[in-house]
């Protein structure tokens, strides 16, 4: 560990009460939300900039995290999106030559509290074992009997609609306004990349707030419609829901990714559950079901879509299915163009398997053309 980081007592409580002692790092101050874990070793300033982790607080599992720095080009949107951030080594030294300063730098620049010092491992065993659960990080007070008043105060995961906080406020366009494929995104948290990843298949996006109303969609005139990742709660998205339900009446392609895949669940009246920890990594096996192929999916929800209903459902098929516990990982709308899938295709960080979805997605857009 670098002697430059500072080394002063940072503490961080769980809500079962667990107790763990550590170094300050980032920000100092206080801080809480629920707590997760990744266990990639690699794409940490992707994983932080990732909307869909607004609200929690982050265990990297990674033994050392920030030894290559930070660089503009490795963000997912235009801050950090995590509350906290808990390491075992958060290193301040990096060896990239390309990268523009440390993350313990970009962490304070984005005002955000960390603790390190901490057995992540042994952390994420606690998290697999008793689920998710919301915590504090403090490097000011390090009272346990006041940090739990405060803890006691935060809100649950369940039942928070975070969608609308992360989303654009003004609508935008990427790529080139005379191509013949316009997709309109909806907005609930949406990744740079996965823009990216549809510019690059030669389609004209506009990106829209989550709160649109599907009307003001068609002035676009898209060919397609996609519904992206977020925080939160898919559940009391009342707002989404009803919008993806007029979108599936124009009966044109649609693509759901994350968040995106839930509310295509719900609006074909498939309910979501809150999982018992979530799946969040670079390593997650999944199999395609039409194909019978495998891939390896970056993945980062901690919401799923009840799969007794699903396999219920007559207008619904499933399309892919996670390896390690069975869940639900991809579904389609029978007699319809439309799709979703829960993990990340567009892969960062990650590996690359699963851009094929993208294609599949292009491809259902070309012959209505």
């Amino acid at each position: 560990m670098s002697t430059t980081i500072p080394q002063k007592t940072a503490i961080l409580l769980l809500e079962d009460g667990s107790v763990h002692y550590g170094k300050a790092y980032g920000k100092t101050g206080t801080t809480s939300g629920e707590i997760c874990f990744n266990t990639g070793m690699t794409g940490y300033q992707e994983v932080f900039t990732d909307p869909s982790y607004y609200g929690q607080v982050l265990i990297m599992n990674s033994v050392h995290i920030g030894n290559y720095g930070v660089k503009d080009s490795d963000i997912e949107s235009g801050s950090v999106k995590i509350r906290g951030l808990i390491g075992r080594n958060l290193e301040e030294q990096f060896s990239r030559k390309l990268a523009k300063g440390s993350l313990d730098d970009y962490l304070k620049e984005n005002h955000i509290v960390c603790i390190e010092g901490v057995d992540t491992r042994a952390l994420v065993a606690h998290i697999r074992a008793r689920g998710a659960m919301n915590c504090i990080i403090s490097s000011e007070i390090l009272d346990e009997e006041a940090l739990k008043a405060v803890l006691a105060k935060v809100p649950s995961m369940d039942g928070l609609e975070l969608a609308s906080v992360v989303s654009t406020e003004k609508e935008y366009e990427l790529g080139d306004p005379s191509s013949v494929i316009r997709i309109a995104v909806m907005d609930y948290g949406v990744k740079k990349h996965i823009l990216q990843c549809l510019v690059d298949r030669g389609a004209y996006v506009k990106v829209y707030p989550a709160k649109t109303p599907p009307a003001k969609l068609k002035e676009f005139k898209p060919d397609g419609y996609f519904l992206s990742n977020g925080p939160g709660d898919p559940a009391p998205m009342d707002y989404a829901i009803a919008g993806v339900k007029e979108i599936l009446a124009e009966k044109k392609p649609l693509f759901g990714i994350c968040l995106g895949h839930q509310l295509l669940a719900l609006a074909n009246d498939i309910p979501t559950f809150k999982m018992h920890h979530g799946h969040r990594g670079l390593n997650h096996p999944v199999k395609n079901l039409i194909t019978g192929k495998c891939e390896i999916t970056t993945q980062n929800h901690g919401f799923g879509i009840d799969p007794a209903a699903v396999r219920k459902a007559a207008n619904i098929e499933v399309t892919h299915v996670n390896l390690n516990d069975e869940s639900i990982e991809g579904i389609r709308v029978k007699g319809q163009p439309a799709f979703s899938v829960q993990y990340h295709p567009e892969s960062t960080p990650g590996p690359h398997d699963s851009r094929y979805l993208f294609d599949d997605f292009i491809t259902l857009i070309k012959p209505n053309k």
